[in-house]
């Protein structure tokens, strides 16, 4: 009698471990196939699974779509330039591509490109740079199909480092373009 209890416990025992927990990823008919049918033919019959309660919705990550604080972030509010250049590089497009395509998104922001330049050169020197810079910016948006009279320029030439210091790595990121969003909620 015990010889004939044995075996229906055993398989019970080897029916239980080969079940599917709420933590799996997976389901045993996927996972039983894919390791060449060990346990398959128990999954295949079994019963599906009870779906877990609902969780709440969780709210996302990042900031919210539309707001300044997205655009900063997500899309990028800065291109960079090289030494004494003002022209696009495709990294900057790219950054100015995702700002246009935004501001078609929300037709109701404004924004202000900022002309920067490193600390080498004259103050006027860097102040006509400095709007060479937006200008170009202010353009390319523009050819993207952005608004003109959404877009206004300023140079700030050298007066407002981003990063402070007199090497190349500070200069490279003080030599930019800021796109800095109006008529929108901040964060």
């Amino acid at each position: 009698m015990r010889r004939e209890l044995i075996g229906p416990i055993v398989a019970l025992f080897f029916v239980a471990a080969c079940q599917s927990t709420p933590n799996d990823t997976g389901n045993a008919v996927t996972q039983g196939a894919a390791a060449g049918g060990g346990g398959a033919g128990v999954a295949q019959n079994a019963a599906p699974a009870a779906a877990p309660a609902a969780a709440p919705a969780a709210r996302p990550a990042g900031p919210t779509a539309g707001t300044r604080a997205e655009f900063e972030q997500v899309v990028g509010d800065r291109v960079f330039f090289d030494f004494d250049k003002f022209d696009l590089q495709p990294v900057a497009r790219g950054t100015l591509e995702r700002q246009a395509a935004w501001l078609k998104r929300y037709p109701a922001a404004r924004v202000v490109v900022e002309g920067h330049c490193d600390e080498r050169g004259t103050r006027e020197y860097n102040l006509a740079l400095g709007e060479r810079r937006a200008t170009a910016s202010k353009n390319y948006l523009v050819a993207l199909g952005v608004e003109a009279s959404r877009i206004t320029t300023i140079s700030y030439g050298k007066e407002k480092p981003a990063v402070p210091g007199s090497n190349e790595a500070a200069w490279s990121q003080n030599r930019r373009a800021v796109t800095v969003v109006s008529g929108v909620a901040t964060n």
